[in-house]
Parts: C-alpha cells; structure tokens; sequence
C-alpha cells in the first residue's frame, strides 16, 4: 500500500516533532522551511535572549538536554542546537526542504458545509480530497506543486508577519526624522552590529514584553544614562526575578495536578466543579503569595510597576514574565539609563514620540516596536480559499478541536499556535495525538460533538485571560489537557506512580515518554 504523503509547513520546534512522530507510524512526511536551518523562531533571537522556564519543563520526552548544558536557563545558541541535534538523532535531515517559501495551499475535494463528521467519514483520510501546496524555491526562484494527503500547518505564531499599531493619518512613522525597525529586524542583525546600531542613540521601545524588556537592556548597557532608553508601554503584567517564590520552585504551583484542582476546567463534572468552588479560597491565597513574594523580591512598587491584573490571570494567559538578573534592569532605572512611561496610545511627531493622555514629547533618534507578531493573518494567509480563511480569523482566538483541528477544514492540523508555558512538550503531545489519529488509533467525535468542546474550552479561556483570551493559551490547565489528548490515545493520563506523586509533584516533559 501506497504511503500517505503528510505536508509539513515550518520546520520549528512543532515542524520537526510532527515529522518525527508522522515518520513513526510509517507516513512519509516533507517539511517545508523557508529558512537554511530547522529550529524557527531558535534560529536568531536577540543576544542576551534565554529560555523563560527551567530546561527541565523545556525538554523532548525521549531527547533530554545533555548533561554538558549546566544552565538551568540556557541561551539561544545551546537552545538551537540542542534543537538540532533532535533533528539530527531522529535522522529527520532528510525529509526537510529548506529554502522552501510555501505560497499557498488549496484543497481539492468535497465541500465541507453539509458535514456532521470532519472530513465527511471521521477519518483523516476520506476516499477522496487532497491539498496541492505550492512552494517556491527561493535558491533556484523556481514554483513546484505537491499533492498531498495531509497538511500540517506548524508555521509559528512568533515570527514573520510583525504587529505595529495604528496611527492617524499624518500621527505616523511617516513624519519621524528618525529611523523605526521591528524587534524582528532587531533580532536579525549580527550581534556585533546590533551595539554599533544603538550605540550614541537615544532610543525608545514600544512594549514592555520580554522581547521589548531585552532589547531595552541591551541599549542600555551599550549607552547607558547619556542616552537612555525609554519603554513605552500600555499596562504592567508581572514579572518574577526567579522561580522560586518564598523557596518553592513555580513550577509545583503551575504544573502540578494539585493546583488544577483548585480551578474550573472545561469539561469537568459535578465533583470537580464543587471541589474548585470549595477550594477556590486556597487557590486565591497561593497566588496572593506569589504575588507578595514579587513584590517583595522587586522594587516594582517603587516603580509604579504593579499591574492591575492578578498573578493567575497573567500565568492564564502566558503574559508572566521571567527577568534574569533583575538588579540590573532596577540599577539601569535608577541611574537613568532605563526610563519607564506608561500610555495607551501615542503618535510620532518630527523628532520623536508624543504620549496622548498627557502629551509628553519624548525626542528619540530610533523607535524600535517590541510589539510582537500577528500570527492569525499569518495563518489565515496561508489559504487560497477565503472560506478556510475566515474559519481561521473569524473568531476571537483561533478556536480549535484539541488545539489541532478546525472541524470544518478538512485533512489538515494546526500545530503549535496555542500558547502554553511548556511549549515544547505541549507541541510534542499534539504531535502524538494527531499521529495516532491519522493512524487510525481513534477516530474524532462528530462535528456538534467537537464545537461543543470547543465552547467549552473558549469559556474557560475567557474567564481564565479575561480581555487576552484572544491569545489562545491554556497555560494554567496544561496537565487537564495532556489528560485528554491521553485519553483518546488510550493512554494513562496518570503518569507517575503513586496517588500522592500524581496530585502533588509537577508534571513535566519527561513524565510522557513512551
């Protein structure tokens, strides 16, 4: 029997994970990467840029870090190629196109307007349809067309299609005498002439994210108070100095199935529900005590620094932010060298930023956005159907059965868009679970069935992230969620051994093995 041909799109982290895993039950998958290396968004990041949770929680379940990585926050490079080297022991190499720019997908098969089953029969592959991808070769400037069975979109939300905000007509970038880049062509530069860049300029950074707290470091330290950096930014969210409040590592308050109990979840019965009601005071004191250990442990406060969101909500919607050697950002304040302002919109004049709500002018010789991606257009974009298209953006987040599939696009999954702390081995899950689904392990249930769970998984994104639900993380309800794509794979979701190991200790990436 003929192989089923599995199109990958992007050759990141969930790229690589969905060709190993495709390749596992026997598929014959082929990656295509725009870019000359696998790793995404690992490839060129910022210099000082580090990963922002322990490598433990940040690992392949059948690959660990190498003993030779003592960090416990490694850096891009040891990232990169701990990334590499994956790809590499799994032999993966050799199915991926690089250089490879896909321009569009189109299906070619059944309309899926009638459907009460996804694809028409339940199964990933109905007797009829296919997808013809059409890819560039940006080496050889030359368009071929592959028909495949299967498309796995996992093209990154984080790169590519950069997020600028809107200006009025004549408030813009247009009118500044001074230059204006994106974080991404800030990441792109080599790093030697990133600080020959920012060197003897007064700069301003728009957005307080940790992209945007980097790269404001970064000029700091190259021009220090005689040409600050300034970040203008909308609204505070938190940021921990370490991860281990009051001497307890976070990760035993985020991963652990004890802390689930204590919140609502999707999908969960009478006796759940009443024991996160009951439980509900504890849950609010837990995270009232991290709260006080950051504000405690940084001088946030004296900053005007302490957002008007809780710790839960932020962690809910991936917005925490880890800040490595916060002394030095705090010193950076103090002397000058860093300035913080705060507004909700703003415009550009001749020589620089007007803020809006006060109309304070800040003169600049370079504005960088640290806005971050639009990574909806950049899937939506994708399609050569304006329907698939409008499944994708019509909605406030992109809403989909398991994270993966979208009930009315036929033979094709999205991997790696929704956000969770533990991206990694979130990805490598729904790797396993859409392997064992197109091998035929389970089948999914019919299309009512699937936008009911749908709903319920969009409610509690909206509760739990409040006005960021459109951010599509499930950061705080990662183990409710490996127990489900568990289940359908016929696997125990209860990974460690002993009732009190289960409940208490932290999940991690290693608890999944095979």
């Amino acid at each position: 029997m003929e192989k089923k041909q599995i199109a990958i799109i992007g050759a990141g982290i969930s790229g690589l994970l969905a060709c190993k895993y495709c390749l596992s039950k026997g598929f014959e998958p082929i990656v295509f990467e725009f870019e000359s290396d696998v790793g995404g968004v690992w490839i060129k990041t910022i210099k000082t840029t580090r990963l922002q949770l322990p490598k433990v929680m940040y690992q392949f379940s059948d690959f660990p870090w190498p003993p030779s990585i003592t960090d416990v926050f490694p850096n891009q490079q040891q990232v990169h190629d701990y990334i590499r080297s994956y790809a590499t022991h799994f032999n993966l190499m050799p199915h991926i196109k690089f250089h490879s720019r896909v321009k569009g997908i189109a299906y070619d098969g059944r309309s899926s307007d009638a459907w009460s089953l996804w694809n028409g029969t339940g199964e990933a592959f109905p007797p009829q349809g296919k997808w013809n991808v059409t890819v560039e070769n940006t080496q050889t400037a030359t368009t071929q067309v592959y028909n495949v069975d299967f498309v796995i979109l996992s093209l990154g939300r984080f790169k590519d299609v950069p997020k600028l905000p809107d200006f009025a007509l004549g408030k813009g970038p247009e009118v500044f005498r001074g230059q204006r880049i994106h974080s991404a062509e800030y990441s792109a530069m080599d790093h030697d002439k990133v600080e020959e860049f920012v060197k003897g300029k007064k700069v301003v950074v728009v957005g307080f994210g940790k992209t945007g707290l980097d790269i404001a470091r970064e000029c700091a330290s190259a021009n220090g108070p005689e040409h600050p950096c300034t970040i203008l930014y909308r609204r505070d969210h938190w940021k921990l100095g370490d991860w281990f409040p009051w001497g307890i590592p976070l990760v035993n308050f985020i991963f652990s199935r004890f802390t689930e109990l204590l919140v609502h979840k999707p999908g969960e019965g009478f006796l759940l529900s009443l024991l996160a009601t009951l439980l509900s005071p504890l849950r609010w004191a837990i995270w009232k005590l991290v709260e006080i250990y950051a504000k405690f442990s940084l001088p946030i406060a004296n900053y005007d620094m302490v957002p008007q969101y809780s710790v839960l909500q932020d962690i809910s919607s991936g917005l925490i932010t880890h800040m490595p050697n916060p002394e030095n950002f705090f010193e950076a304040v103090e002397n000058g060298s860093i300035k913080l302002k705060k507004s909700q919109s703003c415009s550009f004049y001749e020589q620089g930023i007007l803020t809006e709500e006060d109309h304070t002018k800040i003169e600049t010789d370079l504005v960088i956005f640290a806005t971050g991606f639009d990574g909806v257009v950049k899937l939506k974009s994708i399609f050569e159907s304006p329907k698939f298209g409008h499944f994708i953006a019509g909605t406030p987040r992109v809403s989909l059965y398991r994270e993966t599939i979208h009930p009315h696009i036929p033979q094709l999954a999205i991997i790696g868009y929704t956000e969770s702390f533990s991206s990694l081995y979130m990805s490598e899950m729904r790797c396993r679970w859409l392997a064992a689904l197109l091998d035929g392990v389970f089948k999914l249930p019919n299309v009512k069935e699937m936008k009911k769970d749908i709903a319920q998984w969009d409610e509690y994104i909206k509760q739990a992230s409040g006005e960021f639900h459109h951010l599509s993380a499930i950061c705080s309800l990662e183990i409710w969620y490996n127990d489900q794509l568990c289940k359908d794979m016929g696997m125990n979701p209860m990974r460690k051994k002993g009732l009190l190991a289960n409940v208490f200790e932290p999940y991690g990436p290693l608890d999944y093995a095979e």
